[in-house]
């Protein structure tokens, strides 16, 4: 492979471990239905020790409306029960002595607004990622022509090769981000 196309790699690779952040990190963004994955990254104190809520127990969401977790140990209820009212979520659960049911409320207009602003700024941190695999790129390949290890042509097309796949990452991004503001602001 040459050194043009390793550089060039190694920028997708980065692309798209942004690409894949912005997945997860929308994923937690809460849109009037259940999804597991708005309660993934909570931690939980159990024994002293901050552990993923995943890591004690399965959330799933057998209804539209509903999430239910089940601790693989009932003594951690209690503490998933009270990470989850601190959490910044807005939910309250039901704890019935073996699973939480956490119903999720609809969303008013005002806040289907807040999370749609809160989504385009997501989207742009991890734009910032994609821009600044860029330009490590971009300057690992002049790097490599005044250094002699590249022709300029070389160099050139590789920088445009890079500007391309920018351009496709960030066009994905912005689908990815469109799709999440509908889907919030469908009611």
């Amino acid at each position: 492979m040459a050194d043009d196309e390793l550089v060039l790699e190694e920028a997708r690779e980065q692309m798209e471990k942004s690409v894949e952040s912005l997945h997860i990190d929308l994923g937690k963004i809460r849109t009037g239905r259940a999804n597991p994955a708005l309660l993934e990254g909570l931690d939980i104190d159990y024994y002293g020790t901050a552990t993923p809520l995943r890591s004690l127990a399965t959330i799933s969401a057998p209804e539209a409306r509903l999430l239910v977790v089940q601790p693989f140990d009932p003594t951690a209820l209690g503490e998933i029960e009270r990470a989850i009212l601190k959490g910044e979520f807005g939910l309250s659960p039901i704890n019935d002595g073996k699973v939480l049911r956490v119903p999720i409320p609809e969303l008013t207009e005002e806040r289907r607004r807040e999370l749609v602003k809160g989504v385009k700024k997501i989207a742009e941190d991890h734009k910032l990622g994609v821009r600044g695999a860029r330009r490590d790129a971009n300057a690992m390949l002049k790097d490599m022509q005044k250094d002699g290890e590249l022709p300029e042509d070389d160099s050139k097309r590789g920088q445009k090769k890079v500007q391309e796949l920018h351009d496709s990452v960030v066009k994905r991004i912005e689908d990815f981000v469109q799709a999440k503001e509908e889907e919030i602001l469908r009611i």
